[in-house]
């Protein structure tokens, strides 16, 4: 009965933000924002119409989805052609602002949070170190912000969970050794690197494949065009299910499979941002609506002023900071450094990892703050983000025209 009334509500939010969205996105107002809020309302912090917990089946299933399509989109949408004509930009950020961000992130929460151990403040770093363009969606689709401000916030934010990731199951390897007995433990580096490599690998080469040989079929006039959206997130599907089964990580595997479709065929890098802007936006919203359902009710009771003064500098000094070190020599104006630095949300690969974390080490039991942490920072960044993207891509587009 609870899992009837989740879905109902959820059809409900579906058709009623759908009907309004134009209207709300005016009032600035993000389908994150709705599908959180009425998360948050559902759960037992409201009215407690669901029980959701951070491990029910459920929640993991729409986790693992929601991550191998966030990761095989955003991968697919990296034209490196185009990149190889605009990296300046995307490189400093990715390669000095980020690892300045998550040092100056770990270093700042030794301070705040003694206490906690050093792999468990990593942890939370790399978290909370992938970008999030999704939750201030005006800033890469208003035309009136530069072109080359807006293609290098998306390609950050494609590419640094990415980058992330294999970081982030090193460390939770670390973490699930450090639990267990002596001598079973010596082994999690043999086992990060079949997991990077064997995902790379596999990815690589389903992504290939299935891309040449639909190309191929394309060509030939074998394809229905109606099945042209499923192949590339079937190709996902299948990339991720082959590296689990033979050793590697299934995610790392998704995202090196949608790098080689989308670079490989155009034709399905358009098909996969169609499915993205459709069926995968609702799967991302339907996280926020999770996100709103059961991180709030699970680390509720730990926010704490230390939490929510560490949310907020995570989401300015410590971001913003590092970003205005990795632009030094860019000649841009501080407005553009301050406009790049702020819009870093944390938002769907925040929210994913900590669902496939959770699911690793078993439990939250002992580090309640790190997730409150976490769970803080992506709540006032989906509202914080969500009400600023608009006005301030307006106000810096007219302001920065010359940048065209």
């Amino acid at each position: 009965m609870e899992n009837n009334i989740a879905i109902f509500s959820i059809a409900l939010v579906v058709l009623g933000y759908g009907y309004f969205s134009s209207f709300l996105l005016r009032l600035n107002i993000s389908g994150p924002m709705v599908f959180a809020a009425i998360g948050i309302l559902l759960s037992p912090v409201v009215i407690g119409v669901s029980q959701a917990h951070l491990r029910a089946g459920i929640v993991q299933i729409v986790a693992e989805i929601a991550l191998i399509v966030v990761l095989f989109s955003d991968a697919s949408g990296l034209n490196l052609e185009k990149l190889k004509k605009e990296w300046t930009i995307p490189v400093r950020l990715l390669f000095i602002g980020l690892p300045l961000t998550i040092a100056a992130t770990v270093l700042t929460a030794k301070m705040i949070f003694p206490n906690e151990t050093m792999l468990y403040l990593v942890l939370m770093a790399l978290v909370l170190a992938p970008t999030d363009a999704a939750l201030g969606k005006a800033v890469v689709t208003d035309k009136n912000v530069p072109e080359k401000i807006r293609s290098s916030i998306n390609i950050e934010s494609g590419l640094n969970d990415g980058i992330v990731f294999p970081l982030l199951i090193t460390v939770v390897a670390m973490i699930v050794s450090d639990g267990q007995e002596q001598g079973q433990n010596s082994g999690w580096m043999a086992y990060v690197g079949q997991q990077i490599s064997f995902g790379a690998i596999i990815g690589g080469l389903v992504g290939y494949l299935g891309a040449l040989l639909a190309e191929m079929l394309l060509r030939k006039g074998w394809m229905e065009s109606s099945y042209q959206n499923l192949i590339p997130i079937a190709l996902a599907i299948l990339s991720y299910y082959l590296a689990e089964h033979c050793g590697g990580n299934g995610f790392i595997s998704a995202f090196f499979s949608g790098l080689f479709v989308g670079n490989y065929s155009e034709t399905f890098r358009e098909h996969i941002e169609d499915f993205a802007e459709s069926e995968g936006e609702l799967l991302i919203l339907i996280s926020f609506l999770v996100f709103g359902l059961t991180f709030i009710p699970a680390t509720v009771n730990y926010w704490n002023f230390p939490v929510f003064l560490f949310a907020a500098l995570s989401l300015t000094v410590l971001r913003m900071i590092p970003v205005a070190i990795s632009l030094i020599g860019t000649k841009f104006d501080l407005s553009t450094i301050l406009f790049i630095g702020w819009f870093g949300p944390r938002g769907i690969a925040s929210i994913l990892y900590v669902l496939i974390v959770v699911n690793e080490v078993h439990s939250i039991k002992g580090h309640e703050t790190i997730y409150a942490v976490i769970t803080v920072t992506v709540l006032l960044s989906i509202i914080l983000h969500g009400l600023s993207a608009q006005p301030f891509a307006r106000s810096y587009g007219k302001s920065h025209e010359y940048l065209q």
